[in-house]
């Protein structure tokens, strides 16, 4: 039988056959489902038709199954047990979760944010899968609505209406140099910026945009190595004298690991914004609300303490 025969079937009668079996008369049955009593013989009529067989007999006030109804009945249980918890509010407890969700994020928000929110994920859920993929800015409403991602993390470089939307924090902008540069241990200024050597790297996440916006109207600075990788740029670092500009905490990270200067731009570049985007379709599952949750909370609170410690407004 096709959905759209079954469609067209009344399929409360099934419930009523449970309901019939169950009480064992009509008046208790009706009684039940607050039906009158002749509006009950007429269902059990029409599920007779329905099902094409008498489904009981009389033996006194009681009615007793036939064999056929009481296959019915069985074949019935699984179903109607699946449309219970269907119907039925579920307390999501993490513990027991075993999903896999998909988020698409920047190189930047893999290297920087995620890592610090894994452990509590899994710590709370030990047996869920996370899968994190390579954000298509250009593609991102794809990527949430028909690509299969669940969630992403990134900086919106345009309008994501009608997504959802939630603040994480603001990220500055910072530079990182060798301490052998030749700036090392001079003040930054703008003539500095603009005749030194850069190296671009993909992972800032649109930084350069940001970066040509806030000096528009001045020589563009000498890119020598624009390069997906930031190792690609610290190899250069001890016989090439760079300059990196970076997000602020992901300078924050790479100083501290490869011993290098942080020093701020010489010219306003305003923080701008990440944010944890998802679409509506995600939006009242209890296993995405409570993966955004934590999210939330722990990339929210590491921007908030990087804001804190290098300085940014």
């Amino acid at each position: 039988m096709e959905l759209d025969d079954i469609y067209r079937r009344d399929l409360n009668l099934l419930i009523a056959l449970r309901v019939l079996i169950e009480e064992e008369t009509v008046s208790k049955a009706a009684q039940r489902l607050s039906l009158s009593q002749s509006a009950m013989s007429r269902v059990l009529g029409r599920l007779r038709v329905l099902l094409d067989d008498p489904l009981f007999t009389r033996q006194g006030q009681r009615l007793i199954p036939t064999q056929k109804a009481l296959e019915f009945n069985q074949s019935l249980t699984q179903p109607l047990e699946n449309i219970r918890d269907i119907l039925s509010p579920q307390e999501f407890v993490p513990q027991e979760c075993n999903q896999k969700f998909t988020i698409a994020t920047t190189d930047y928000a893999m290297q920087t944010i995620l890592p610090f929110a894994l452990p509590r994920i899994y710590q709370e859920a030990p047996n869920i899968r996370l899968e994190l993929i390579p954000l298509q800015h250009q593609h991102l409403k794809e990527q949430l609505t028909t690509q299969g991602a669940d969630m992403a993390i990134c900086r919106p470089t345009y309008s994501v209406d009608p997504l959802k939307k939630e603040h994480l924090g603001k990220v500055g902008v910072f530079c990182l140099l060798s301490p052998n540069h030749p700036l090392a241990n001079a003040e930054l200024t703008l003539e500095d910026y603009l005749t030194a050597n850069h190296a671009m790297i993909a992972i800032s996440d649109g930084v350069k945009a940001l970066i040509d916006q806030a000096l528009s109207g001045y020589p563009e600075p000498k890119w020598l190595l624009r390069a997906y990788h930031l190792e690609a740029a610290l190899a250069m670092l001890e016989t090439v004298p760079l300059i990196i500009t970076v997000p602020a905490d992901l300078a924050y990270l790479v100083a501290k690991r490869y011993n290098l200067l942080i020093k701020k731009t010489p010219f306003d570049l305003t923080p701008f914004d990440y944010s944890l985007i998802w679409h509506s379709r995600c939006d009242q599952s209890s296993a995405q609300q409570w993966l955004r949750g934590v999210l939330k909370q722990e990339c929210g609170k590491l921007i908030a303490e990087r804001i804190e410690v290098m300085g940014i407004e």
